[in-house]
């Protein structure tokens, strides 16, 4: 494994390749029990702070979300040292007061996903993490902070439907999702989150309107020509919060308990552990094997 070092990770979604302004990248070589991550972390630095950039469609967007390697993904910018990452990612908006260009830093998550790797526990461990607030209480203001000093109109909180895709939503199914209060809709934020938290990593989205689903009867239905136009427009944008963000996160975590996830969520017994499991999990393992019992 390389030895380059970050505290801070950034996943970039459709639209959102790479990170300009990143000082002296490098490409971390990363392996991860779970298989290769969807590119190799660049790793450089911002405003003095080590940041792991990571595509997670990769760089060419070959990747469908459900093709993604969320755990390698998350694994690998674990193993680099990361506590924080911001995501950037193209939704759909749920609301008629969220309009395309807009920015939504959500609070809450719904999972209509099927299928996914969304654990790193199993094979001789069990762990039940909390996910009832399932982004970090400290980052989420900072980032819409960061979102609003960068010229964007942004909902700071709100409801993020992942459903699996790749296919966008039937017309039924946006009007349900609608009625259940959701604000916008993605595909794959949920299954990051999720590994986030058993990683004990503090994790947030800067999520990019594109369009309104298809249940607006005054707007044209989703499609890809006129998301990617949206995209290109937000991209700098996205770029410039995500570097601000990066220049004012606090240096210690003390205002969430993101970093301690695992306190109470292992269910198995140190002893009882494999040595295999203990192995495999080692970097997401290891604070809470050396803390007291």
């Amino acid at each position: 494994m390389t030895e380059a070092r970050a505290e801070i990770g950034i996943l970039g979604g459709s639209g959102l390749y790479a990170l300009a302004g990143l000082d002296a990248p490098v490409e971390a070589r990363v392996t991860t029990p779970f298989g290769a991550p969807s590119e190799p972390p660049v790793v450089g630095t911002i405003e003095g702070r080590r940041v792991a950039f990571l595509a997670r469609h990769g760089r060419h967007h070959r990747l469908t979300p459900s093709e993604i390697n969320y755990r390698a993904n998350l694994f690998a910018l674990k193993s680099l040292g990361v506590e924080r990452i911001y995501s950037a990612s193209a939704v759909g908006s749920m609301r008629e007061t969220i309009a395309p260009r807009d920015v939504v830093v959500p609070d809450q998550l719904i999972d209509r996903t099927c299928g996914r790797a969304a654990t790193f526990f199993g094979d001789g461990i069990a762990a039940h993490v909390s996910l009832a607030d399932p982004f970090c209480p400290e980052l989420s203001p900072a980032l819409a902070a960061a979102a609003r000093e960068a010229g964007a109109r942004v909902h700071a909180g709100g409801t993020y439907l992942c459903m699996e895709g790749p296919a966008f939503s039937t017309r039924a199914e946006s009007r349900l999702y609608r009625s259940w209060g959701v604000d916008i809709i993605g595909m794959t934020n949920l299954t990051e989150a999720k590994l986030a938290r058993e990683a004990e990593i503090c994790y947030v989205t800067l999520a990019l309107v594109t369009d309104y689903d298809c249940w607006h009867d005054a707007e044209e239905d989703v499609s890809v020509e006129a998301l990617l136009g949206h995209l290109r427009a937000n991209a700098e944008l996205a770029a410039r919060a995500l570097r601000r963000a990066v220049a004012t996160t606090p240096r210690a975590r003390v205002g969430c308990a993101c970093g301690q996830a695992l306190s109470a969520a292992v269910v198995t017994a140190r002893e009882e552990i494999p040595p295999a499991a203990r192995e495999r999990l080692a970097p997401i393992l290891g604070r809470w094997l050396s803390a007291a019992p």
